[in-house]
C-alpha cells in the first residue's frame, strides 16, 4: 500500500464536506433500499461520493476562488456518504419487512427510524475498538477500502480523470433514468419470452437497465453462477414440481407463475446459501487462527468518550427491543455479546475478502436465538437484526477507517461523520422503504418486489418458529439437499486459494437464483458477460470506466424508480 501524504490545507471535518455527504448519501440512500428489494444487493456508494465532491468543489474553487477540496474532506465526504447509503444493512431490506410478513405488524416511522439507527450505532463503536488491531496493526487488506483510496489518489493525481468518470457515471445514470421513465410513463418496453411455456417459468426478457449495471458489478463468475442457478430451479426443477404435482397452479394461470414456485423454490435456495455461507465463514475463521497474535481481532477496552457512545448505543439497543418488540430484557441482553462476537467475525472476513456476510451473520444469529427463544418471532428476528445491523456498520465504517489510515485522516472525525451519516441515513431509508412497500404483505415476494433477503430470513424464522416437521416431505428433502450442496460449495470456497475460486461457482448466487425470477438472473448475467468482454478487449478502458458506468445504471434506474412511487402516492 503507498500512503499519501495529506493536502497541504489541514481541513477536514468541514461543514462542507459533511453536508456535501449528506446531501450525497441521502439521495443515494433510496437507491440501496430499492436494489436490495429488487435483487437483495446492494452497492458501495463511497467511489460515487468522492467523484461528484470532487469534481463539484474543485470546480467551484476554479470559478470563484474558494478554498480547494481537500484530500481529507473528499475522505470525510465518503465516510458520510457511504454510511447514509448503506443504512439497509440495519434490517429495511430483511429482518424488518419478514416481521411484518409474519406477524402482520408495522412499525410507525419514528420508533423504525430509532430501531434503525439504534443498530447501525452500535457497530461504529465496535468498528472503532477494532480499528487499532484490524486496521493499524493488521496486515489486512480491506478491498472495497483499497480501491476507494486507490480512486482518491488517482483523482488528486490527475484531476482531469475524475472528470471523464463523472460524465460516464452521470450519462449511465440519465439513461438508465430515461429508460425506466419512459418504460412507466410513456409505453411499456417489450418484455417477452420465446414460448408460453418459458414465460410461466419466468424465462422473459427483462428490460432492467439496473440488472445490467448489477452484472457489470458483480463480475463474470457470480454472473455464470447466476445463470446456472437459474437453469436449475427455474428451467429443470419448477417444471419438474409441476409435472408431478408439487406445485398446482390455477387453470386459468398466465404469465410468469413466480408467486406459486417461489413458495417451493425458496426452501432449497435458502439452505444451500445459509450453509454454504456458514461453512465457508467458519473454515476462515480457522484458518485465519494461524496467524500471528497481532493481526487476530480483538477489541480494546472502552475508555473516555467512546466508552459513552458505546454504552449509549447499548442502551438503546436494549431498551427499544423491549418496547417496540415486547422481547424479553434477558433475551435482549443476550443479543449484544453475540452481536459483538459477530460483528468481529464479520470485520475479519470483510479485511480479508471484502465481501460483507450479512446474511449469514444474520443467520447465525436467528439459529441462536431459535435455540435460546424457540417459537419466539420477534427474538428470532429483531434480537438477530441487532447482529446484523451492527456487522453491516462496524465493515463500512473500517474500510472507510482503512482510507482513512492510509491519508493520515483523524478516526475521531471520521467516526462523528459515519455517526451524522447515520442518523440522516435511518430516516431517508426508513423513508424511502415506506414509500416504496407501503403494504409488505401483499407487495412483497412477488415478481415485481422479489426480496429475496426477506423471503431468505422469513423462511429461516419460520423454520425454527414452527420446525421442519411442520413442512412436507418433499421440502424437507430438497432442504437436505441444499444444504448439502451448500457444505459442499462452502467448504471449497472456504479452503480453495483466491486464484482457485474463480473455476467454482458461487454460492450465494447459485442459492439466489432460485429466490428471484430467472429474468433477474438472465439479465444481470447478460451484463456479467458484457463487462467481461469489454473489459478483456479493452483492460485500460475497462479498469477506469465499467464500474464507474455500472454504478451509473444503478443509481439511475433505481432513483428514478423511487421518484416513480412517490408520483404514484401523490396522484
Amino acid at each position: 500500500m503507498i500512503a499519501t501524504t495529506p493536502a497541504v490545507s489541514p481541513r477536514e471535518l468541514t461543514t462542507r464536506a459533511l453536508l456535501t455527504g449528506l446531501l450525497l448519501g441521502a439521495l443515494l440512500a433510496p437507491s440501496n433500499v430499492y436494489s436490495g428489494l429488487k435483487i437483495g444487493w446492494s452497492f458501495n456508494m463511497s467511489i460515487i461520493a468522492l467523484l461528484i465532491g470532487f469534481a463539484f468543489w474543485q470546480s467551484i474553487a476554479a470559478a470563484f476562488g474558494r478554498p480547494r477540496w481537500s484530500l481529507l474532506e473528499s475522505n470525510i465526504n465518503q465516510t458520510t456518504a457511504s454510511s447514509c447509503a448503506s443504512i439497509i444493512s440495519g434490517g429495511l431490506v430483511a429482518p424488518i419487512p419478514a416481521y411484518t410478513l409474519l406477524t402482520g405488524q408495522q412499525l410507525d416511522s419514528l420508533p423504525l427510524m430509532a430501531w434503525v439507527f439504534s443498530v447501525s450505532f452500535l457497530g461504529i463503536w465496535v468498528a472503532w475498538y477494532l480499528r487499532p488491531s484490524l486496521i493499524v496493526e493488521s496486515g489486512l487488506r480491506f478491498p472495497e477500502g483499497m480501491a476507494t483510496l486507490a480512486t482518491l489518489q488517482q483523482i488528486y493525481s490527475h484531476g482531469a480523470e475524475a472528470g471523464r468518470r463523472l460524465w460516464v457515471l452521470g450519462s449511465a445514470a440519465v439513461l438508465a433514468a430515461g429508460t425506466k421513465l419512459i418504460d412507466t410513463f410513456f409505453w411499456t418496453l417489450p418484455r417477452w419470452a420465446p414460448s408460453a411455456q418459458l414465460e410461466r417459468l419466468t424465462f422473459t426478457f427483462e428490460p432492467s437497465l439496473l440488472l445490467l449495471g448489477f452484472g457489470g458489478i458483480i463480475g463474470l463468475r457470480v454472473g455464470l453462477s447466476l445463470l446456472l442457478g437459474a437453469l436449475l430451479a427455474w428451467g429443470l426443477i419448477a417444471p419438474w414440481l409441476l409435472a408431478e404435482g408439487l406445485v398446482r397452479l390455477p387453470a386459468a394461470a398466465q404469465g410468469p407463475q413466480f408467486a406459486a414456485l417461489i413458495e417451493w423454490l425458496l426452501w432449497p435456495g435458502v439452505s444451500l446459501m445459509v450453509c454454504a455461507t456458514l461453512t465457508s465463514l467458519g473454515l476462515r475463521l480457522l484458518r485465519s487462527r494461524s496467524t500471528s497474535p497481532r493481526q487476530q481481532s480483538r477489541l480494546r477496552r472502552p475508555h473516555g468518550w467512546p466508552a459513552a457512545g458505546f454504552l449509549l448505543s447499548v442502551g438503546l439497543v436494549l431498551a427499544l427491543q423491549v418496547s417496540l418488540f415486547g422481547i424479553d430484557p434477558w433475551l435482549a441482553l443476550l443479543s449484544i455479546p453475540l452481536a459483538l462476537l459477530l460483528a468481529m467475525v464479520a470485520a475479519r472476513v470483510v479485511g480479508a475478502t471484502g465481501i460483507p456476510p450479512i446474511g449469514a451473520i444474520g443467520q447465525l444469529s436467528q439459529l441462536s436465538f431459535g435455540v435460546f427463544a424457540p417459537g419466539q418471532v420477534p427474538v428470532n428476528l429483531m434480537s438477530a437484526n441487532t447482529a446484523g445491523g451492527a456487522a453491516g456498520q462496524c465493515t463500512d465504517l473500517l474500510n472507510d477507517f482503512k482510507v482513512g489510515h492510509a491519508i493520515g485522516a483523524a478516526p475521531g472525525r471520521q467516526a462523528v461523520a459515519q455517526c451524522l451519516g447515520i442518523l440522516l441515513g435511518s430516516v431517508v431509508g426508513v423513508l424511502a422503504y415506506q414509500l416504496l412497500i407501503p403494504d409488505p404483505q401483499s407487495m412483497l415476494i412477488t415478481p415485481e418486489w422479489p426480496a429475496p433477503a426477506v423471503a431468505t430470513w422469513k423462511a429461516v424464522a419460520e423454520a425454527l418458529t414452527g420446525g421442519l416437521g411442520a413442512l412436507a416431505a418433499d421440502v424437507r428433502w430438497a432442504m437436505l439437499a441444499g444444504a448439502l450442496c451448500g457444505v459442499l460449495l462452502g467448504t471449497l470456497e472456504g479452503l480453495l486459494p483466491e486464484r482457485r475460486l474463480r473455476w467454482l461457482p458461487s454460492s450465494a448466487a447459485l442459492g439466489l437464483a432460485f429466490i428471484i425470477p430467472a429474468s433477474i438472473s438472465l439479465m444481470m448475467t447478460f451484463g456479467a458477460v458484457l463487462a467481461w468482454a469489454f473489459a478483456s478487449r479493452w483492460r485500460s478502458l475497462g479498469e477506469r470506466f465499467v464500474i464507474v458506468a455500472a454504478a451509473g445504471l444503478v443509481a439511475g434506474e433505481s432513483m428514478a424508480g423511487v421518484g416513480e412511487s412517490l408520483w404514484q402516492l401523490l396522484r
